[in-house]
């Protein structure tokens, strides 16, 4: 009678652990598909829909070969902005960014990730690093473009892409837009549940930026409810606390993915400027 009491004691105690468990392993085997959401299809000609943009392709150091749109500079600016997606949808949706971009003159490279717009591969972090670095090879060794004129621009998850790639390979500037503190916590913040100690892809935005000299500039919108505004402007002061001059902008009103802040004045501005700041000339 002892033992069956014990048990049945304990019984509750159990159920609770296998819940525990059955939550973490949700969180840690499935947290990637409710992360990323590429949009796998494969987008037409850039030319189709991008004026003087081509489509290129370049290796990874993995063995992936990724597609995406290069648009050349036009005029005096001799600068080109590699630009790191969020995490939904591919370049297709970037094309207005991209024309906005290179109406100030300057070069962009739209970046697909491996499982993004036709590529081949799963989406990770470490993955999208190397497709990162294999974008920024690319520029420098094929297109010619100087390390004096290549910036990054990332939007959302792509601040953390960038950021990581600036602290392995410094620009000449950065242009963060809804720049996150971390990928975590921008899950806390949405769903009042800590999940740094489970969480795979953490992208420290601001741990990053912190490591980072060059100039910086950080867009964000004051109604984002995707990207709180407050960690936005904790990624600028890291940066001011690690020695880069900032460009601060707060777009009224805006919302993450409002055109005017994903592609408006306000974020070519930023980018004028902190080019500028980094010595760029030509552009604007």
């Amino acid at each position: 009678m002892a033992q069956r009491s014990t048990v049945r004691r304990m019984t509750p105690l159990g159920v609770v652990l296998v819940v525990v468990l059955a939550a973490v392993a949700t969180v840690w085997f499935g947290q990637r598909s409710q992360m990323y959401h590429p949009d796998r299809t494969t987008p037409p000609a850039a030319a189709q829909v991008l004026p003087g943009a081509q489509d290129v392709t370049f290796a990874t150091s993995d063995g992936l070969t990724l597609a995406a749109w290069y648009l050349p500079p036009t005029g005096s600016c001799d600068a080109t902005v590699l630009v790191a997606h969020g995490n939904g949808g591919n370049r297709a949706g970037r094309v207005g960014l991209a024309r906005a971009i290179g109406d100030r003159g300057f070069g962009v490279l739209l970046l697909d990730y491996r499982g993004y717009g036709g590529n081949a591969g799963q989406p990770t972090e470490a993955g999208l690093a190397r497709d990162a670095r294999a974008a920024r090879a690319f520029l420098l060794e094929e297109q010619g473009v100087a390390p004096e004129g290549l910036i990054y621009l990332g939007e959302s998850l792509g601040t953390g892409v960038v950021s990581a790639l600036a602290v392995e390979h410094p620009p000449a500037a950065m242009v963060l837009r809804s720049p996150m503190t971390s990928f975590p916590d921008v899950v806390q913040a949405l769903y009042k549940v800590p999940v740094g100690w489970v969480w795979r892809d953490t992208y420290p935005v601001r741990d990053d930026v912190a490591q980072v000299t060059v100039p910086v500039a950080v867009v964000y919108g004051s109604g984002d409810t995707i990207v709180p505004p407050g960690q936005s402007r904790e990624v600028a002061q890291a940066a001011r606390d690690g020695g880069a001059e900032v460009v601060e902008v707060e777009v009224p009103g805006a919302n993450h993915n409002d055109a005017v802040l994903a592609e408006g004045a306000d974020l070519t501005d930023a980018l004028v400027a902190v080019a500028e700041l980094a010595g760029v000339t030509g552009c604007g």
